[in-house]
């Protein structure tokens, strides 16, 4: 078992071209080994998050391989048929290793809003809470070209930010980025490091070289891009690299590495502050008051004693201690809160207990958590 400091949670992005291993059609054995290494992994400690492509080739498939119009409808259509098929074969090898799996179909309003984000934040949590692998992918049935994502390379990286994860795993059918097309310069040389994404570096990425698939490294840059500037390590690696999975996360070299900007907890504190702060605020007692300040703790529904103004569940807003009769001390933290001001105002000065009883659901047991939360 991995040590508690070493274990990291794990966004796994698999391409359409990964999935087929080259073929018109979904591969059993390459997504069987896939599963296998995931659960090796979550054996091990680890948090796995699998995004996964292939909802259109599987449709396709299913269909017998229609010759359809490149229109949205075509794209839309082929995914309705495919996800639940795509769906049930992670399912079922899963199943294998004795594990379970949760589905969560994304569109980018999902993660646009700060409200949605929580929901699905909370969602993506609980999953993982409960040793759930959650398994991911556009809503490409229903989604618009309008709130669309585009692809699932920039949907992993917005699952990466969601989610927190220290590591975002872009398998492929290329060993990583190269110094030039290799289908033209046999000389291409990998790139086996990244500090800096600047436009000599996009310039050497390619377009997708699948049929069936919409990303390309050009997407795969973008979500690199992405995911680093929340703190997540990204690497980009050739899917059918016997264990690939494995090595990367016990550090081979393999692949291209772009290292993370940031550490996640400290990015999301600064989108925290540099939110926009809605018109209420939260009035705190000094016992929570003080261990917002010396103990690092989360607000609990218990240590308010006023909520003035309106908000709504993923806003920011102002935390301010309570100063006897007089009125207030002045703003101690900032944070995003779970619940709306009504709601909140309902269940202030109760124990976290009580939030089912007195609001009929509960988002969790803070009003505001710790990581959601900045001193100031």
């Amino acid at each position: 078992m991995t040590k508690a400091e070493d274990r990291k949670r794990i966004v796994v992005k698999v391409g359409t071209s990964v999935l087929t291993d080259g073929t018109r059609r979904l591969s059993p054995p390459r997504m069987v080994d896939l599963a296998r290494q995931c659960a090796e992994l979550q054996n091990q400690g680890h948090e796995l998050i699998l995004c996964t492509s292939g909802a259109v080739a599987a449709g396709w498939d299913r269909l017998g391989h229609p010759d359809l119009p490149s229109t949205v409808a075509a794209k839309q259509m082929l995914a309705a048929v495919g996800q639940g098929r795509l769906m049930g074969m992670w399912e079922r090898l899963f199943e294998i290793y004795g594990l379970n799996v949760g589905q969560i179909l994304l569109t980018h309003s999902d993660v646009a809003s700060r409200a949605r984000f929580l929901n699905a934040h909370d969602t993506l949590q609980t999953l993982i809470e409960h040793r759930i692998i959650p398994v991911i992918n556009e809503n490409d049935a229903v989604a618009t070209e309008e709130i669309k994502i585009g692809d699932n390379d920039n949907l992993s990286a917005l699952v990466a930010v969601l989610s927190g994860a220290d590591l975002l795993i872009l398998l492929t059918d290329q060993p990583g980025l190269l110094t030039a097309d290799p289908r033209a310069d046999p000389e291409a040389e990998l790139i086996t490091e990244v500090r800096v994404i600047d436009e000599h570096l996009r310039a050497l990425a390619g377009g997708s070289r699948s049929g069936l698939g919409v990303g390309g490294m050009v997407t795969k840059l973008e979500a690199a891009a992405t995911a680093r500037r929340a703190g997540t390590e990204v690497i980009i690696a050739q899917g059918n690299v016997p264990d690939v999975l494995v090595r990367l996360v016990n550090g081979a070299e393999l692949g291209t590495r772009f290292l993370p900007l940031d550490t996640p907890l400290e990015n999301r504190k600064r989108w925290v502050l540099a939110g926009v702060v809605s018109s209420g605020h939260i009035v705190v007692d000094h016992g929570a008051a003080r261990a917002l300040r010396s103990e690092g703790r989360s607000l609990l529904p218990a240590g308010i004693v006023a909520v003035e103004g309106t908000f709504e569940r993923g806003d920011t807003v102002s935390i301010v201690e309570q100063h006897g009769k007089d009125g207030i001390n002045g703003e101690i933290a900032r944070g995003v809160v779970r619940y709306p001001a009504e709601d909140l105002a309902r269940i202030m000065g109760r124990h976290s207990d009580a939030i089912v009883d007195v609001l009929g659901y509960t988002y969790g047991a803070v009003a505001v958590h710790r990581n959601d939360l900045i001193l100031l």
